[in-house]
């Protein structure tokens, strides 16, 4: 089974958008093992309506928290706390993306960030940038985190309209494959993910 972990270089990014086409585009099985904040729906039943393949299975969250806030305070406020030794990967012989929360060092609990669970789970991280003043500054400290720390990075993903000289800045210092180029994108659909889906560069996917 090959594994991917969705990261981003900050809240609200875009990493279920990318979940979303990437599970389209890999006909891979998708699973948040943390979501917080549920009061206005979660990440697994917007993924649930935007892909359109019967192949992908949707698999329920290991920790379901009621606060939009970071994993370790939401698990406070709900009386206990998160032991990622305790999480189990679904079963499947197919394809997973794996949805983060929030940036990479958010906490999960007082030993643990979210995006150790992409070590735990053996999984290849693929980290999201999107532009906006300030995305370099946010996009260098990931990447630099990640790599000088041995994390198993796939590649990156870009969304929004890149002034040359940022994308260069980005891409140069990563040294990373760009798996997509992503348009911003008002809304959001099936047909919408279908199209973004053909973006995907899949020969990065064959082995």
């Amino acid at each position: 089974m090959n594994k991917y972990f969705i990261t981003g270089i900050g809240t609200g990014v875009g990493k279920t958008l990318v979940s979303a086409i990437l599970t389209e585009a890999l006909e891979a099985d998708y699973w948040k093992p943390v979501q917080c904040g549920i009061k206005d729906g979660t990440d697994k039943e917007t993924v649930k309506n935007l892909i359109s393949n019967s192949k992908t299975v949707i698999h329920s969250e290991e920790h379901c928290l009621e606060e939009p806030v970071s994993p370790h305070l939401a698990a406070a406020m709900a009386g206990y706390k998160i032991i990622m030794e305790s999480m189990e990967i679904p079963m499947t012989s197919n394809r997973m993306v794996i949805e983060g929360a929030g940036g990479i060092l958010v906490p999960l609990n007082e030993q643990y960030f979210v995006i150790d669970m992409a070590t735990f789970f053996e999984a290849e991280i693929i980290l999201v940038i999107r532009n906006y003043l300030g995305c370099i500054n946010h996009s260098l400290l990931s990447i630099d985190y990640l790599t000088k720390n041995g994390f198993d990075v796939k590649g990156l993903i870009l969304i929004g309209n890149f002034d040359p000289a940022v994308r260069t800045s980005i891409v140069n210092y990563a040294e990373l494959p760009v798996i997509a180029e992503l348009p911003e994108v008002n809304e959001i659909s099936k047909e919408t993910i279908s199209v973004l889906a053909q973006k995907v560069d899949l020969s990065l996917f064959e082995n």
